[in-house]
């Protein structure tokens, strides 16, 4: 039996866009991206073994018997995209905010009498876990359509013990079933829940009661909190994420959405990465940078809310690593597409396409501490998208519109 039986030659590829050999933070000019022509793909148990030429690759896969995988009309391939922020798991829709939002209220104004996150809140909890898994699964179904390999996925809808239990449960049962990999976030730090008059209260009933359930099921490994004025303030959300990290949980923060002060806890928490950061400038970039924080930018979110961007051009010219996730949740930002958002983004803020595709891929991969994806190079995962196109420029040309003909996970076309 041929030791090299179950490989796979796949290929060939107008263009193959590897992403590695980046930068890790700062700029990136296009100039920088490693683009193979006539490129082919070998994986073997979901792994990369080999990317080259495939004129040369495809001599030695005759010869040693692997297994074609023939790509018939032109391509460009590259890895799988990274949604490194959602709240995809929850019932019900916010319509009903929205359509006060673009009539002229506030987000915060409509949290405040009652709407927001409290109403999905009690949507949440009203669901079964099977209503649960069913919505969510549906939601993974599309983005691994759209390209999407791996995507964090944040509780925060429940803010009891079994609530919060139940969403990370359904999210586990999706993430065994499901070939898009979903990356569990504990946010049962999302804001006070009604039953509590004290935050403080509220806090370490999650850091006692809630975590190590969390530890010990294995539901997640990570935890996140909102500071904000209608959440929690700077003070709580530092003394939390310093308990959380001393649980064994990485730590991220939901920052700088509408006022600053999110950054100085995410670097003095030492956290992955600081999320949302619409609000930030000067100061908040050099303390981030200093701490080696991720930078995560939710375009989905200035689009639902109809705000300013977060100013993704003056991080990464400040230094910072910066991601692009969508933030897709069912209050202000429910469109949930990532490619389409990315380039939104990168026209507005005057990224590169390196930059922008970085964003969501290697740089995503960062921003949840994963070192087995986002580039295209051996001893990876085969998480690959393939684009109708023989130019990767018309990728984000096209912005959003053209999306990926084949999606590969582990290797396997799904």
């Amino acid at each position: 039996m041929n030791q090299h039986e179950n490989y796979t030659l796949i290929g060939p590829f107008s263009q193959i866009l590897t992403m590695t050999h980046l930068p890790e933070a700062g700029p990136i000019a296009d100039s920088e991206l490693e683009v193979l022509e006539d490129g082919g793909i070998v994986v073997s148990e979901g792994v990369i073994k080999i990317v080259g030429k495939y004129n040369v690759l495809l001599k030695v896969a005759q010869e040693e018997n692997h297994r074609l995988e023939k790509i018939t009309q032109p391509m460009v391939l590259l890895p799988g995209l990274i949604d490194a922020h959602t709240h995809i798991c929850f019932a019900g829709s916010r319509a009903n905010d929205y359509a006060l939002r673009v009539a002229g209220k506030s987000y915060l104004d409509i949290a405040k009498s009652g709407g927001g996150i409290l109403d999905s809140v009690r949507k949440t909890r009203e669901a079964t876990i099977v209503e649960l898994v069913d919505q969510l699964k549906k939601r993974c179904d599309r983005h691994l359509a759209e390209g999407v390999t791996t995507c964090e996925v944040k509780s925060g809808y429940g803010l009891t013990i079994n609530d919060e239990l139940k969403m990370l449960e359904a999210i586990r049962l999706v993430n065994k079933h499901h070939n898009l990999d979903l990356i569990p976030t504990c946010l049962a730090a999302h804001m006070r829940p009604p039953e509590y008059t004290d935050s403080k209260v509220y806090l370490d009933c999650v850091l006692n009661e809630i975590l190590p359930v969390i530890k010990e099921q294995g539901l997640a490994n990570r935890v996140d909190i909102f500071i904000e004025d209608t959440a929690f303030t700077e003070e709580e959300a530092l003394r939390y994420l310093l308990n959380a990290k001393d649980k064994g949980f990485e730590v991220t923060v939901h920052a700088d959405q509408f006022s600053t002060g999110g950054s100085k806890v995410a670097a003095e928490a030492g956290a992955i990465s600081a999320d949302h950061l619409e609000a930030s400038d000067e100061d908040e970039i050099a303390l981030l940078r200093e701490a080696g924080v991720v930078a995560t930018v939710l375009p989905g979110a200035s689009v639902g809310l109809g705000m300013h961007y977060a100013p993704a051009r003056k991080m990464l010219d400040g230094g910072l690593c910066v991601a692009i996730a969508t933030d897709w949740n069912p209050g202000s930002a429910p469109m949930g597409d990532l490619l389409l958002q990315a380039a939104l983004l990168g026209a507005s803020e005057k990224l590169t396409i390196a930059e922008t595709l970085a964003g969501i891929t290697k740089r995503a991969a960062k921003a949840l501490n994963l070192t087995d994806r986002g580039c295209l190079g051996k001893g990876m995962l085969a998480d690959m998208i393939a684009f109708p196109t023989d130019n990767y420029k018309e990728i984000l040309y096209f912005q959003g519109k053209m999306k990926p003909t084949i999606v590969w996970k582990r290797g396997e076309k799904v």
